[in-house]
Formats: structure tokens, C-alpha cells, sequence
């Protein structure tokens, strides 16, 4: 313990990492994901909860997602500090040249539990394992996997009836073990924001009552924490993994109009696409879809923006399609299958709907903190140097949230 600590001190002194000591540890870190929780969400007044936390600790204006703005992908990113081009998982839904006839996040979800999808990266909740911590987890995304032949110690029962304050009930008694059987790190995930944004579109009613219910499941978990004496002495981060835009029925490219569906294979649909032509139909997809178009940019894999972070994986589909903020680019099957989704993301993480947020309390942080907007792969190396452990190689840089630590 102190050896760690000298050495975590010493490196500051030698110039290696920002101005602030790892703590002696091992602390206690509960990262709490709200699902589609944009970042101007935290000004319409609906979470006093969250307002309080971000008054007594920090909180940013904004948090830019990765590329592409979308669940599975954000979640591997604030576990692992890398872009998914570089993690691996790079889409909700995606197909892989070395993983013939597997299509991850289709209709047949049976290889999403699939290992090899997720071993192009080593996530936090490995890293703490093997460094001898105990992990939890509510519900986050992935959390079923063995990465690297590593599960977490505790993992919320597979339940799709449980509700919300069942989720804090389970994470606060796991904090409520014996001192060498409670987690360090503890990941729970909130989805009621994302699905109400999807099902009825970011500016309405319904989302208006997730935002306060998703506020109202922060403030049981923080009361059962003060309850115990661990408010103060535990690290609480809120993030989310992206925001939200309305989009319409009218609002939609529909691929089968451009290009023969027959002579491709598709990847993944929705505020982008991803297109394989078949052998023999290169030539002929690309030349119709990089071809200008109106509410849609396509590029081929290797020409993707380098703002984007995105194209040097294999598992990114040879022709990427991005469509403009609010419009869909699917195809007529999907249009009939999802006729009455008023929202969706994915979208150009600069552009503000995706912005993503973040909040943070804890023994760890200073009090009153805004800090500026910043990338989420951030998060990652934060998360290490909070627990106390090596970061493996990641896109992140903890000295852009130095501001917010003690």
C-alpha cells in the first residue's frame, strides 16, 4: 500500500503523470450510466438530485461520446479509454471477416456473448480483477461476457422484470459486505431515459418523466450510501454514453431506393449504415453511394473524417454511411418494422444532441468544479487512477479532468 502510493507520488515528481497522487486505496467506485441522457437534459430542471451532486462535486458542460454515438460501443469506450475503432466493438450491430455468418447485435443475439467480439481490448473490471479487486455489476452493457476469461465477482441476477430500486437495492448490498468481499468498482446502468427518447423522441412528456424517474434512482442509491456513512468516502461518477435527436417517418434514405439490396451485405442500419458489397459489386456500389447525396455522406472505410476515429478496423464495413442529424438511413423492411421510433443517435459526436454528461462526488473530487466539454475516452484513465490501478493502453488523457480532482 505505501510502496503504491510512493510510487504513484513519485511519478508525479518526475514528471510522468498530472499534479495529484493515486490514492492510497483501494477506494470505492460506483459508476453509474444513465442511458441516453443528453447533456442539456441536466438544465430542464428535473434532477435536483443530480443538480445537488454536481453543486457538492463536479460536474462538465458536456461529454463528447465516441464514434459511432451509440450503446454497446460508449460503454466499451468509458471501460476501456479506447475508440471503438480501436476497442473493437464498433457498432451496436456488426460483422466481422475473420467471424464468417456471425452477425453481432441482429436478430439473433446468440453471439453477443461471444468473446471473441470483446477480446480486442482489456476493460477495467480485468484489470481491477487481476490487481486482486472485487467487481460488481447492475445491468451494463456487455456485462455477460467473459472478457478475457474474466467475469466480475457480482452481477446483477438476468432478469428483465427488475426494476430500478431493485438495482440500487442489489448494488447497496454489495456494499454492505464484509470488507474483503465488497466490490471496489461497481458499474450500474440506468435504460428508462434511452428507451422513452427512442419510443416517443427527446422533447416530450414521456421523456421529460424517465429524466425525473433516472433522477429519482440517484437519489435512492445516494440516500442508501448516506444511510451508511459512505457518501462522502465513496467515488460516485455519473455519465452517460450519448444523447438523443428526433427523427420522423419522412425523415428517412431509404438504401433500397439507391442500390440493389441483393448485391450487398449490410452490417448495421439506423442514424448510419454500414454496406459490404458482394464479390463482383464493388465498383457498382460505390460508385452509386459515394456519390453526393442529400441528408446522407458516405465514405469508403479508409476515408472516414480522422475526426471520427473510425476506418482501421476490419470489422467496419467497407462503405460507411452517415446520415444527417434527424434522418435514418435504413432500408424498407426496417422501415416497417420500426414505423413509430421518434428518436435515435449515432450521429457526428460534435454535433450537440449527441453530447453525452457527466457529474462526479467523492473524497476523490474537488467541490463547485465546472469543467469544460471533454471526450469520454477520458473516463478510463480517470477510473484506473481513482482505483489505483495500472491503465492498459488507451486514447484518453487524465490530465483533461485534472481540474476536477483534489
Amino acid at each position: 500500500m505505501l510502496f503504491r502510493l510512493f510510487a504513484a507520488c513519485a511519478a508525479v515528481l518526475f514528471g510522468a503523470t498530472p499534479a495529484f497522487c493515486a490514492p492510497a486505496g483501494p477506494a470505492t467506485v460506483i459508476v453509474l450510466s444513465i442511458d441516453g441522457f443528453r447533456a442539456d437534459y441536466f438544465d430542464r430542471g428535473l434532477t435536483p438530485t443530480l443538480a445537488a451532486l454536481a453543486a457538492d462535486g463536479v460536474h462538465a458542460t458536456a461529454m463528447r461520446p465516441a464514434f459511432p454515438s451509440v450503446t454497446t460501443p460508449n460503454h466499451y469506450t468509458l471501460m476501456t479509454g479506447l475508440y471503438p475503432d480501436h476497442h473493437g466493438v464498433v457498432d451496436n450491430m456488426m460483422r466481422d471477416p475473420a467471424l464468417p455468418g456471425a452477425w453481432f447485435g441482429g436478430p439473433d443475439r446468440t453471439v453477443y456473448d461471444d468473446p471473441r467480439w470483446w477480446n480486442e481490448a482489456t476493460p477495467l473490471w480485468v484489470t481491477a480483477r487481476r490487481a486482486g479487486l472485487k467487481t460488481a455489476t447492475s445491468f451494463w452493457p456487455g456485462d455477460e461476457v467473459l472478457v478475457q476469461g474474466v467475469a466480475p465477482d457480482y452481477r446483477e441476477p438476468d432478469s428483465r422484470k427488475t426494476t430500478t430500486d431493485q438495482q440500487v437495492d442489489h448494488v447497496l448490498a454489495w456494499l454492505d459486505l464484509p470488507a474483503g468481499e465488497r466490490p471496489s468498482l461497481v458499474r450500474i446502468h440506468f435504460d428508462m431515459v434511452d428507451l422513452a427518447g427512442h419510443l416517443y423522441g427527446p422533447d416530450t412528456p414521456q421523456e421529460n418523466a424517465a429524466i425525473t424517474a433516472a433522477d429519482a434512482g440517484v437519489k435512492r442509491l445516494i440516500d442508501g450510501l448516506k444511510a451508511r456513512g459512505l457518501y462522502d468516502k465513496v467515488d460516485l461518477i455519473v455519465v452517460s454514453d450519448h444523447g438523443m435527436a428526433a427523427i420522423a417517418p419522412e425523415r428517412t434514405v431509404l438504401l433500397d431506393d439507391l442500390i440493389d439490396l441483393s448485391h450487398v451485405q449490410i452490417a448495421t442500419y439506423g442514424a448510419e449504415a454500414g454496406v459490404d458489397p458482394l464479390p463482383g459489386h464493388a465498383a457498382e456500389i460505390e460508385k452509386i453511394l459515394l456519390a453526393p447525396h442529400d441528408h446522407m455522406t458516405c465514405w469508403r472505410r479508409r476515408e472516414i473524417p480522422a475526426h471520427l476515429h473510425y476506418g482501421s478496423n476490419p470489422r467496419v464495413p467497407a462503405i460507411f454511411c452517415l446520415g444527417q442529424v434527424g434522418w435514418s438511413v435504413i432500408d424498407r423492411a426496417d422501415a416497417a418494422r420500426y414505423p413509430k421510433l421518434a428518436g435515435n443517435h449515432g450521429y457526428d459526436p460534435a454535433d450537440p444532441t449527441m453530447w453525452a454528461f457527466f457529474a462526479a462526488h467523492g473524497p476523490a473530487f474537488r467541490t463547485g468544479v465546472v469543467l469544460p466539454a471533454f471526450d469520454s475516452v477520458d473516463v478510463y484513465p480517470m477510473l484506473a487512477h481513482l482505483l489505483g490501478v495500472r491503465p492498459e493502453r488507451n486514447d484518453g488523457h487524465l490530465a483533461d479532468l485534472a481540474a476536477a480532482m483534489r
